[in-house]
């Protein structure tokens, strides 16, 4: 564990893609953060140039699955849903990012450890070299004992796969893509950065204070608490929706799978009650994914703020610029209660 300070040259033009000519000149001032000792992936990943701003030509595929019970075969059901986005993980390192918050028996709060399994399972069968289960949880500092109790301890073994408790990690500074905060830069964590690919593995819930905790929301589990602190409560200061609009364009994740066999309504993302919604989202598009499983829920995604974010960025999230592909949204929607803040989402 360490903190690293590195530093590199300001890259504007790469930015500029991907913010308003207003948060365009406000990003001007930005002093760069460094990358040395970074992966080849890493610093790539870093200075790659984001999608052009056309919100005419920007589509998203999204897939919509239907699993009856975790004791389906979900490995040969993922396998089937990443055949429609023809990823060449080849030698690549992937990263997945469950929602690992907290463990109560009454609460289905956590990924379920047997969709991470089929994940891993699946990701390994497209050729990728390494996958990794990473995350920092938010709530629990005891991390090994998370893992015991939920049960993905068991599964990590079973599949021999690696566990970065993401709150420990080395990290390193970057200067974040857009600034719908006033964060100039997060610390972000070593394991992140070297990957190939980012996959953010959120369970379907609602949220008390950002309305639906999805693939976005999730990648707050990737900001170290050895640097901001547990619960990392200073990006509820600087903005919760604000604060996952920065995160997601500076992670740069690449792709989702939301777990919504079962979900949680009501109260969530820790005290709600359980859904059996029996679907699984997938996308290489995480705006357009959470707009779809957010419609899933029986909820407005045009009423969430998060996601009116990314809208302003060029991501779709209106349905005439999703292609959705498997089920259809029809059988599957359900009307997720909500707490009395956020009635007016609800369609």
């Amino acid at each position: 564990m360490g903190l690293k300070s590195p530093t590199m040259t300001t890259r504007k033009e790469q930015l500029k893609s991907l913010l308003t000519r207003r948060d365009f000149m406000k990003a001007a001032a930005i002093t760069a953060s460094g990358v040395a000792g970074l992966s080849a992936a890493a610093c790539s990943k870093l200075s790659s140039t984001a999608r052009e701003w056309n919100p005419l030509a920007l589509a998203a595929r999204v897939t919509v699955l239907h699993a009856s019970s975790y004791e389906k075969n979900l490995s040969d059901l993922l396998r089937q849903g990443l055949k429609n986005y023809g990823l060449n993980l080849s030698g690549k390192r992937v990263v997945l990012k469950p929602n690992l918050v907290e463990y109560h028996a009454a609460h289905t709060i956590n990924t379920n450890p047997l969709i991470i399994a089929a994940a891993i399972d699946a990701f390994r069968s497209i050729g990728a070299k390494e996958v990794i289960v990473a995350d920092g949880p938010g709530h629990q500092r005891d991390t090994e004992m998370l893992l015991e109790l939920s049960g993905l301890d068991e599964v990590l073994k079973s599949e021999k796969a690696k566990f970065v408790d993401l709150n420990l990690d080395n990290i390193y500074r970057v200067p974040t893509a857009t600034q719908f905060t006033t964060m100039q830069e997060l610390w972000l964590p070593e394991t992140i950065l070297n990957a190939d690919l980012v996959v953010s593995m959120p369970k379907l819930k609602t949220h008390h204070w950002a309305g639906v905790t999805l693939s976005l929301k999730n990648l707050f589990g990737v900001i170290p608490s050895v640097h901001y602190g547990w619960p990392k409560n200073v990006l509820h200061w600087h903005g919760i929706n604000e604060s996952i609009a920065d995160i997601a364009t500076t992670v740069k994740p690449g792709f989702t799978i939301i777990d919504g066999i079962e979900g949680m309504e009501g109260n969530g993302p820790l005290h709600g009650e359980t859904v059996q919604s029996q679907v699984i989202v997938m996308s290489d598009n995480l705006a357009a994914a959470d707009a779809t499983a957010t419609r899933l829920m029986g909820l407005d995604p045009t009423r969430i703020v998060h996601l009116n974010y990314m809208r302003q960025l060029g991501e779709p999230i209106l349905e005439r610029r999703i292609a959705q592909v498997g089920e259809s949204l029809a059988s599957y929607r359900r009307e997720f209660r909500v707490i009395d803040e956020f009635k007016f989402l609800q369609i």
